[in-house]
């Protein structure tokens, strides 16, 4: 009988009458029930982990993190756990095509807002992890994260290729204070802050916020679409004191790219679909699409695809206008 860190699978599924189940890899949803010869230790372990409060926390087993979600069910306590990678993968394995890869990595120097979208489950904290990763492997740098729970393996030092070393220290929001979490983040005077989620009305301004004043912010939310990501960071980031009309404003100006990221395929095989769009770094030229966000009727699927078109021929993806 194997270990549960020796199996392959992505969701675990631990019910209350102590059975565990996880993805069959053979069907889009099914499910296989897990035997491992540690289950009981990792099962302890899963509950002894849980601070009482929280439903949402961290499980290091083995030196493999877990996510864990944990719910009460009608028969007692159950829990969702995504197992994380060992370490963070390089960017350039997780499938996305070159030219969209180069863009996105040639944003290191940049500032503003890289946001991704999705569904739960479909790769945005791997992609994000793994895209900030590549940043203090090249560039160096101070990289600050505010997670809930801590998910991927970055925190440590990291020698950069262009010189100098890259430090990366993973936080979790005081007291689930997001808000609070992103002012102490913007006092460390970080080169670089991953939000782990944009959840909050809070978390959305202070976000957009330090998206506008130098910093490289990345972020997820969920979303169904690039237009639904904008709008629903709107929403929240307007429904404290900023006004949506600010709201857009900031998020105008701070945009670099937003990702919108579903897996398709089976098991082990999904690779990633994306859609994306983008404003020009160089926020001293033109750019129609920071216009459109800017007044707040997001008709940008015109622009989705015109810079879809550009980036796969290997064009300018901001020509003069």
């Amino acid at each position: 009988m194997v270990k549960i860190n020796d199996v392959r699978f992505s969701d675990i599924y631990v019910t209350p009458d102590k059975k565990a189940f996880i993805p069959d890899g053979k069907t889009k949803n099914g499910l296989a029930i897990l035997e491992a010869e540690d289950f009981e230790n990792f099962y302890q372990q899963l509950v002894a982990a849980w601070d009482g409060k929280n439903p949402s926390y961290s499980l290091l087993y083995e030196g493999i993190f877990y996510r864990i979600e944990r719910t009460m069910s009608i028969y007692g306590p159950q829990f969702c756990g995504r197992k994380m990678p060992k370490q963070v993968p390089p960017f350039s394995t997780l499938g996305f095509s070159p030219q969209l890869s180069n863009y996105l990595l040639s944003l290191a120097n940049a500032s503003g807002l890289i946001l991704w979208a999705g569904p739960t489950g479909q790769g945005k904290t791997t992609s994000l992890s793994a895209l900030l990763k590549e940043y203090l492997q090249t560039e160096g740098g101070f990289a600050y994260t505010i997670e809930d729970p801590c998910e991927m393996p970055l925190d440590g030092i990291y020698h950069a290729k262009k010189g100098g070393l890259g430090l990366c220290k993973q936080n979790i929001p005081p007291k689930g204070d997001w808000g609070a979490g992103l002012k102490s983040a913007l006092r460390s005077k970080p080169r670089y802050i991953l939000v782990g989620e944009i959840r909050t009305g809070e978390t959305a301004s202070e976000a957009l916020r330090a998206a506008t004043s130098g910093h490289l912010v990345l972020s997820s939310i969920h979303g169904n679409n690039v237009t639904d990501a904008i709008t629903s960071v709107v929403k929240y980031a307007s429904s404290t004191s900023m006004s949506e009309e600010l709201a857009y404003d900031l998020f105008s100006r701070g945009m670099l790219a937003v990702m919108h990221q579903t897996l398709v395929g089976v098991g082990n095989d999904r690779h990633p679909e994306l859609t994306y769009l983008f404003a020009n770094p160089d926020t001293t030229k033109g750019d129609q699409v920071r216009g459109i966000i800017k007044g707040g009727k997001l008709n940008l699927a015109t622009s989705i695809e015109l810079q879809r078109t550009r980036l796969e021929k290997g064009l300018d993806m901001f020509p003069d206008i």
